[in-house]
């Protein structure tokens, strides 16, 4: 097999305790007028104060957004952009959660290039590149501080939409894991169960070949040798402290390892990209208004298991990444128990673990089904091929907990 590689990442990542301090010094790199995107709960808190006020010493103008919605409604950037304009930000900051970061990408392209978001749907409809964006998430699960890409909600469509790009990468990261301290169980679960989704479907995907215009034609191609090493990186250290944050949310030695696990999980899947776990959540999601990180992890079980058959020595490598010990079990052997310790580790941190269960319908599974495969960025990157049937089957497994189900 031939050696093959591909990753984008930001010109500069800064990982620890504390280095959101650097914040001042990175921003008057980029200019003196940053346009800072966040929420509402995160503006009133004194961190942020000490933020902003930070950026002001370092004689940075600051013009504050802190309407972001969940989800990023595809109107309210516009609202944001349109109140930019006058104040001509050189660089957007964007700190919070998932949507906080999507927003201050989609708010830095359209103050670079205008019109309208729909003109950039799909991959690779940006132009050149956009306004500087600084990252700093306080949330530990998109992986949306180091990816190519935004999801956004348009009123006009069923589904979510992504706008991919590598013109959409921030240009730093800066992630403090004291930042998702206050962060609640159950949105440390949630958030975390979509890093370590992330990490295990970039790692299980499908290797798409060494052609030279892959990564030309594709912002999503599938894994890779430096894509493969982050994903392992992030199974790794959200195998060992996932639950440890859950359960006690003042752990920082547990609350760096899931946000650096967050972190390598965006590296890996921001250009290996994911597959069926996440085509199967955007119609599900629609339909029973569910956290994103919520429903792609209901769903990786099944979707494991469904690709065992022709991924078992991949997911095998997830388990020893997991903490599982051979013992001398072959590749199927000890791929079986990789599934069962992340359907353990997902229960065990209150993942809902079934489709039933999160609220789908069951007049709705056909319609899921065809949605799902309709997907390509992502079908297109599970290792095992799909058809309506094999989705339709999967589905209903998922709906009525049969794990043993979602394999044939």
């Amino acid at each position: 097999m031939t050696l093959f590689a591909a990753l984008r990442l930001p010109r500069e990542i800064l990982f620890g305790k504390g280095q959101r301090h650097a914040l001042p010094d990175v921003a008057r790199k980029l200019g003196t007028k940053a346009l800072i995107c966040t929420d509402e709960r995160f503006a009133g808190t004194a961190v942020f104060r000490e933020i902003v006020d930070a950026l002001k010493a370092a004689s940075v103008e600051v013009l504050v957004h802190d309407a972001v919605l969940p989800d990023v409604p595809r109107d309210t950037v516009a609202v944001c952009v349109e109140a930019a304009r006058p104040f001509g930000p050189d660089m957007v900051i964007g700190i919070g959660g998932g949507s906080c970061l999507d927003m201050a990408k989609c708010a830095a392209l359209l103050i670079a290039h205008g019109g309208s978001l729909q003109d950039y749907y799909g991959e690779f409809k940006i132009p050149g590149p956009v306004v500087p964006v600084i990252a700093v998430p306080t949330t530990a699960g998109t992986g949306s501080e180091v990816t190519p890409v935004a999801v956004i909600s348009d009123p006009d469509r069923t589904l979510k939409v992504g706008i991919s790009s590598p013109y959409l990468i921030a240009t730093v990261a800066i992630c403090d894991p004291d930042l998702t301290i206050s962060c609640p169980p159950a949105l440390t679960a949630i958030a975390g169960a979509d890093a370590l989704t992330h990490a295990i479907e970039a790692f299980t995907a499908a290797r798409r070949g060494t052609d030279h215009g892959l990564a030309q034609k594709h912002v999503f191609i599938g894994k890779s040798a430096l894509s493969d090493h982050f994903a392992l990186l992030a199974i790794k250290m959200l195998g060992r402290s996932l639950e440890k944050a859950y359960v006690d949310g003042s752990d920082e030695d547990a609350r760096a390892d899931v946000m650096m696990g967050a972190l390598a999980a965006g590296c890996a899947f921001g250009t290996a990209g994911t597959g069926a776990a996440h085509a199967v959540q955007y119609p599900a999601g629609a339909v029973t208004h569910t956290a994103h990180g919520l429903g792609v992890a209901t769903m990786l079980p099944y979707v494991m298991n469904y690709n065992r058959s022709v991924a078992a020595a991949d997911i095998a490598e997830v388990g020893a990444a997991l903490g599982l010990e051979a013992n001398r079990r072959g590749a199927d052997e000890m791929a079986e128990a990789t599934i069962r310790e992340v359907s353990r580790l997902f229960a065990a941190i209150g993942i809902t673990p079934t489709l039933a269960a999160l609220g789908l319908p069951a007049d709705k599974l056909d319609w899921t089904a065809e949605q799902a495969i309709s997907i390509d960025r992502l079908i297109k990157n599970n290792p095992r091929v799909f058809d309506l049937t094999a989705m339709r089957r999967l589905i209903q497994a998922a709906f009525d907990g049969d794990l043993s189900a979602s394999a044939l």
